[in-house]
């Protein structure tokens, strides 16, 4: 899929940890880890809007586009 999901980068960035951050967020840690490992086929706004709240970023910050040419080079 050429949409990649950065949340591991963030949470490495904000020093917490996927239990944490499902806590805050409001979501089940195995959600968080289907969403986390791009496995995910929909995210639902309230949900990213909760993730950006709680990591204080933007969706960019999350969510990338990469061409599939490009994805896995």
């Amino acid at each position: 899929m050429p949409i990649v999901v950065d949340i591991d980068v963030m949470l490495a960035r904000r020093k917490m940890s996927v239990g944490e951050l499902a806590d805050r967020v409001g979501i089940t840690p195995a959600n968080l880890a289907v969403l986390k490992n791009g496995r995910a086929k929909a995210v639902r706004f309230s949900t990213l809007a909760a993730l950006c709240e709680v990591l204080t970023c933007q969706p960019g910050d999350l969510l990338r586009w990469e061409s599939e040419d490009t994805a896995g080079e």
